[in-house]
């Protein structure tokens, strides 16, 4: 474990257990809800803004909401001991991942798959090798290269390095990807989906190798954070409740 030094965030207590979870949304209820099958109740603490809770009977952790993808930066950065956030973000966020962090427990909720998906009328588009074809053959013809729109640009590199498609241009997406394409600034995207309605309604569909992560939400160490012997124990704590709730709901 790294010695770098555990920054107290606002409203924490130096030395204690960070835990941070997802600030709203379903990924919030779940992730309360799975602490509570565990055996952790979440409380307000006392004085404190909301942003913060307890523990019920576990003095040396706090719980902090932070956004889902900021949790992932945090965790990379060490300033927070765990977290739950979506793989998606981890793999995102952190370029080598098993050098920063742990996915200590897949949480069974927060199911999402990072797809590739092109337009509905690309009828010779099936699949990563013709859209590498395509990429070259749109380019000579168009003197420019195919747009991708996403949110995950590192995912997306790294998996169209993989897959050799080379001719392309990532577009930020800012807003709700899956419309890009028909509103004119990119050509296809790279998104979530859980059961894909979403592209579909937008006339898009997913490669049938186009699935580059199946994603769900995970509880996560940092591997960067200095910890006390209590926050030690106490992390060992948490682990094992949330994998054996994990264990009991999947059963």
């Amino acid at each position: 474990m790294s010695d770098t030094l555990l920054v107290p965030l606002p409203g924490t207590r130096p030395g204690k257990l960070l835990l941070a979870i997802p600030s709203k949304g379903r990924l919030m209820e779940d992730t309360v809800a799975a602490l509570a099958r565990a055996g952790f109740p979440l409380r307000q603490s006392a004085n404190e803004r909301g942003y913060r809770r307890e523990i019920e009977g576990e003095d040396d952790i706090d719980v902090i909401f932070v956004s889902a993808s900021e949790i992932a930066a945090q965790l990379k950065a060490g300033r927070i001991h765990l977290g739950v956030t979506g793989e998606d973000l981890i793999r995102e966020e952190i370029l080598s991942p098993e050098e920063r962090v742990d996915l200590a427990v897949k949480l069974g909720f927060g199911h999402a798959d990072v797809v590739v998906a092109v337009p509905q009328c690309w009828l010779d588009v099936a699949s990563m090798a013709n859209l590498a074809e395509m990429a070259r053959t749109f380019r000579r013809q168009h003197s420019r290269r195919l747009r991708v729109a996403t949110k995950y640009m590192n995912l997306t590199r790294t998996f169209f390095r993989e897959k050799g498609v080379t001719d392309y241009l990532i577009v930020e997406s800012l807003g709700a990807t899956e419309g890009t394409p028909a509103s004119g600034t990119a050509d296809l995207i790279v998104d979530i989906t859980s059961t894909g309605s979403t592209l579909r309604a937008n006339g898009l569909r997913i490669l049938t190798d186009g699935v580059i992560l199946k994603s769900e939400a995970n509880l996560v160490a940092s591997r960067a954070a200095s910890r006390t012997q209590a926050a030690r124990l106490a992390e060992a704590r948490i682990v094992a409740g949330l994998a054996q709730a994990t264990r009991e709901l999947k059963s």
